[in-house]
């Protein structure tokens, strides 16, 4: 039996429109073999989801036909070996070069990093400095929340790390990440836990200015 027939019908669409490409709501159903109605149900919470998108294709004949493709979001559930080539690539420059370079490479990241979100900050209270930098660790998948303690301090927690396999190489992406927090809002950051050495997630002290 294929496996991808044991798979949820849900599933199973994600990775025809992978292999396939783009397909119209009568193919996907042809290649189930359920009813349209069904296939059209499952597309529509999908599109909701932000999963897939559709797009008019216009025929030589008849009427436009709606087809369905991946979103950048459904692509991120396929698996890929970034991080693999990413560690091969610095320990060849590691090799080449020494580890000052890595170190500088990612404090390169850090300051361009700096750049990009510090006008986000300026101008806003304390509190929404730290709940901004948790919207920005969130949208680039850190899975990030906070609170404030009753002595003031906030606590900052970052449940996933996306480039955990290279932080666990590269201690020096935890440090700069450490030193992003503190130049960002301008006060006193501690890390408590870190994923990148065995913690269940990281965990940040900010010092509250106000």
């Amino acid at each position: 039996m294929n496996q991808l027939n044991k798979l949820p019908t849900r599933e199973r669409i994600l990775h025809m429109l992978k292999m396939s490409g783009s397909l119209s709501a009568k193919e996907i159903t042809s290649e189930l073999q359920i009813t349209e109605m069904a296939v059209r149900r499952h597309l529509s919470t999908m599109e909701r989801d932000g999963l897939i998108e559709s797009k008019l294709i216009r025929q030589t004949m008849g009427r436009p036909t709606s087809v369905y493709g991946l979103t950048e979001l459904a692509e991120g559930l396929f698996p890929k070996n970034y991080h693999t080539l990413t560690l091969d690539l610095l320990g060849e420059l590691e090799n080449e070069v020494g580890e000052e370079t890595i170190r500088l490479l990612f404090e390169k990241r850090r300051d361009k990093l700096k750049l990009q979100y510090e006008s986000s900050m300026e101008g806003i209270p304390f509190a929404e400095k730290v709940k901004k930098l948790a919207q920005i660790q969130n949208e680039n998948g850190y899975m990030t929340e906070f609170e404030q303690n009753d002595d003031g301090n906030y606590v900052l927690k970052e449940h996933n790390c996306p480039i955990s396999q290279i932080a666990n190489r590269y201690n020096q992406a935890c440090d700069c990440e450490l030193s992003l927090f503190k130049s960002l809002l301008n006060t006193e950051v501690k890390r408590t836990e870190c994923l990148a050495q065995d913690g269940e997630r990281c965990i940040y002290i900010i010092s509250n200015r106000e």
